[in-house]
């Protein structure tokens, strides 16, 4: 059998390491890249610049590191999926159902793009209908602006490259400008809110769900015709969401990854 090794490009070898680098460390230094690749600064320096350029990395808002850049970001598989995470959702998704009344989703944030990945359907004669496996523009909805809140300004700039927003509905926001905004809120007061903004007539309330990194990150929605989702009612969706996320379940430890 042919030896693979003998056929390797070496640079492009040194970039594809890099990159998985980039599955367990949310920043990377051009220092810290050079000791795990065991190469040396300037090459690490230069494949971080080249990934940089093809938008697979992201400068921190410190300068002086590096994060996953959208198209890293886009070929990662959204969380949510796999049948472990599934049933540890379970029992927040019931609990959620149970306290709201409302369409319960869980969402993952893939690009500029989020997508529901399970949930519950309210038992109302009027409701939102649960979509699971649709993708939404992440700046319409309560679920992508609680998940981009959680990237960096880079990060979300690079996602969003122009100023101008595509609108969903006449209460969309179509300013990158209005997104960077409204995405400071959603920092201080730890959930995000949308009236209308995805679809006409429904109102929206997210609070983080899990994950400390882009990879697992999740969130939980609860969804709702306009005329039950006013101010008051939000915020008490917003606090059981929070509550019946405390019940996620530890994660099972898993093998390490291969090199």
């Amino acid at each position: 059998m042919t030896d693979a090794k003998r056929y390797i490009i070496e640079s492009l070898d040194t970039g594809l390491r890099l990159m998985r680098l980039f599955l367990v460390h949310d920043s990377l230094s051009v220092t810290g890249a050079a000791r795990e690749l065991g190469v040396a600064r300037s090459t690490a320096h230069r494949v971080l610049t080249t990934l940089e350029a093809r938008g697979f990395a992201t400068r921190d808002t410190s300068g002086r590191g590096y994060s996953a850049g959208p198209e890293l970001v886009t070929l990662g598989r959204p969380a949510g999926y796999g049948p472990e995470i599934a049933a540890r959702l379970e029992i927040v998704l019931d609990s959620a159902a149970e306290a709201t009344g409302e369409t319960i989703s869980a969402a993952a944030l893939i690009g500029d793009q989020v997508i529901i990945t399970d949930g519950r359907e309210s038992s109302h004669a009027v409701r939102v209908v649960l979509e699971t496996g649709r993708a939404h523009p992440a700046h319409a909805t309560a679920a992508g602006k609680v998940l981009l809140a959680q990237l960096t300004t880079e990060q979300v700039c690079a996602l969003y490259p122009y100023e101008q927003l595509p609108g969903v509905t006449e209460r969309t926001l179509t300013s990158r400008t209005a997104l960077l905004a409204e995405l400071e809120r959603t920092r201080a007061f730890g959930r995000a809110d949308c009236a209308g903004e995805a679809a006409r007539g429904m109102n929206e309330v997210a609070v983080p769900l899990m994950g400390s990194s882009w990879r697992d990150r999740l969130a939980l929605t609860a969804s709702m015709p306009a005329d039950r989702g006013s101010e008051p009612e939000l915020s008490r969706h917003a606090a059981a969401l929070r509550a019946a996320a405390t019940s996620l379940p530890a994660a099972t430890s898993l093998p390490p990854a291969a090199p």
